[in-house]
């Protein structure tokens, strides 16, 4: 059964491996899908990889009004509508004491994962048909802190409050939105999460994070994708202003 048959998805973070994961899964499932993200080769590796005519792609900065105005009206241009926004933008900033940590990283990394995730629902959600589905990437992160983590961290527990906040005016209109929060992934952007984690501790960061998971071990792309795919779907039509954990216990 296609699960999301006939709608029309914005995933941001496209050329990430969540985003292009998403991407796959949803057209899979009946979907036409506008990927978002800054790196337009990288994005352009992405859509060559999906079938014609069922994605389509613009390189945009998610932290800027004009930009994300244009990503959202070329996907109703595109689509016909909107029915499944999956705000996934994301970058890392850096480790560091907080009288160390750079004003600018701090801002940087608000931008894009806060004002982002924002602009997203501001701009996508007028035009949203009824029964549609907001997602958030936050992450484990967005549940516990950690020394050093200064932009991140913050970022990701601010999405939650954004979420919340969309949930509780959205619902009249049938319009979800939740939360995912994904441990470690298996890709780079954790790698390098890690690398900076590991030379402040002064450790192996994947191992230090591996011993952290009940599970042992790192998820993939895919299988986070999965419970977006679940978020997206009808499968959840009676969830929204929840915090879906996707992190072999972690947060446990």
């Amino acid at each position: 059964m296609k699960r999301l048959h006939q709608k029309s998805c914005i995933v941001t973070g496209g050329a990430g491996s969540l985003g292009a994961a998403a991407a796959r899964l949803f057209v899979e499932h009946g979907a036409s899908v506008m990927l978002v993200d800054r790196d337009a080769d990288a994005l352009d590796r992405v859509l060559q990889a999906l079938p014609p005519g069922r994605a389509a792609g613009m390189a945009a900065d998610v932290s800027d009004a004009a930009a994300t105005s244009a990503y959202v009206a070329a996907t109703i241009e595109r689509f016909g509508g909107l029915d499944v926004l999956f705000s996934n933008a994301g970058n890392f900033g850096t480790v560091a004491p907080i009288a160390d940590y750079p004003d600018s990283t701090f801002d940087h990394v608000m931008a894009v994962h806060v004002k982002g995730a924002y602009l997203a629902a501001k701009h996508a959600s007028p035009h949203m048909r009824e029964g549609g589905s907001i997602i958030i990437t936050s992450s484990v992160a967005g549940m516990r802190g950690d020394a050093g983590v200064y932009a991140y961290i913050t970022a990701k527990h601010a999405q939650v409050g954004l979420m919340r906040c969309l949930a509780k005016e959205l619902a009249p209109r049938g319009i979800r939105v939740n939360s995912i929060h994904p441990g470690p992934i298996d890709n780079a952007f954790q790698l390098a999460v890690e690398r900076g984690l590991g030379d402040a501790m002064g450790l192996d960061g994947t191992a230090y994070f591996n011993g952290l998971i009940p599970l042992g071990r790192h998820g993939s792309a895919d299988e986070i994708a999965r419970s977006v795919l679940y978020l997206a779907s009808d499968d959840s039509s009676f969830v929204t202003g929840a915090t879906l954990m996707v992190d072999g216990g972690m947060s446990v």
